[in-house]
């Protein structure tokens, strides 16, 4: 098992930025974010693999989130910038311990543990 605790998500305004961080308990190979709006399927956003020197985004998020990890602390890292308001929603940190396929590392079911979720709220 792996314990997941989130912070980070809150207010901002359009334009703005906000950092999300997700601490595992353990080390694990995959860890990704993703997020999901009332009334709207949830969407991958952004993965990162041990192994693996690619980081995937969705297309919707380029240019404007980066995510990072810090392997020492077992904890990944996603930096919101130019948040737009179609960008709210409850932001979850997931992860597996398997080395995941690439094409399927934005998609919810590639992840076995998930966290809580936090809110990001983005007003325009």
């Amino acid at each position: 098992q792996v314990q997941l605790a989130e912070s980070g998500g809150g207010s901002a305004q359009a334009g703005g930025s906000l950092r999300l961080s997700c601490a595992a308990s353990r080390h694990i190979t995959c860890m990704a974010w993703f997020r999901q709006a009332p009334g709207k399927q949830r969407e991958g956003v952004a993965s990162m693999c041990t192994g693996s020197d690619t980081t995937i985004y969705a297309d919707s998020v380029k240019g404007r989130f980066t995510s990072s990890r810090d392997n020492a602390r077992n904890t990944l890292y996603l930096d919101m910038s130019r948040l737009e308001p179609e960008d709210a929603a409850m932001y979850y940190c997931a992860v597996d311990s398997f080395l995941i396929d690439r094409v399927s590392r934005l998609r919810a079911g590639a992840y076995s543990h998930w966290g809580q979720g936090t809110q990001v709220t983005v007003s325009s």
